[in-house]
């Protein structure tokens, strides 16, 4: 199972960002599986964001719920996350990552398949 970050990697603040996980050699739909984004600023540790199920359902960190929008597209196999308002602070690497059952663990070895993650600067 491979999962892959794509979308901008500079974005101003204010904006919204918006990144799409691709995943290939499993489906998102596969039971009992959640698609996860997870972030980790520069030198601070892992966060984790929000995870979609492979029911659809979504859940997100309290922190971050009000900002955070996690989506799906089944035809094309790929998640999405938009994080709106953002700041400087927001700047970090952003990963998405799977596990089976839920868990909002923001540990790495916590989940079995990772993407390689993107870089997102927010800035002017």
């Amino acid at each position: 199972v491979q999962l892959r970050e794509s979308g901008p990697g500079l974005v101003k603040p204010s904006q919204t960002l918006s990144l799409t996980c691709t995943v290939s050699g499993a489906s998102i739909t596969t039971t009992a599986y959640y698609w996860t984004w997870i972030r980790q600023p520069p030198g601070k540790g892992l966060e984790w964001m929000g995870a979609i199920a492979a029911s659809g359902s979504t859940y997100y960190s309290p922190s971050l719920k009000s900002r955070t929008s996690i989506s799906r597209d089944t035809s094309k196999n790929q998640f999405t996350l938009q994080l709106s308002s953002v700041t400087p602070e927001d700047t970090a690497v952003y990963y998405c990552a799977s596990r089976k059952y839920y868990s909002n663990s923001s540990n790495r070895d916590d989940y079995r398949y990772w993407g390689q993650g993107t870089q997102v600067t927010v800035s002017s």
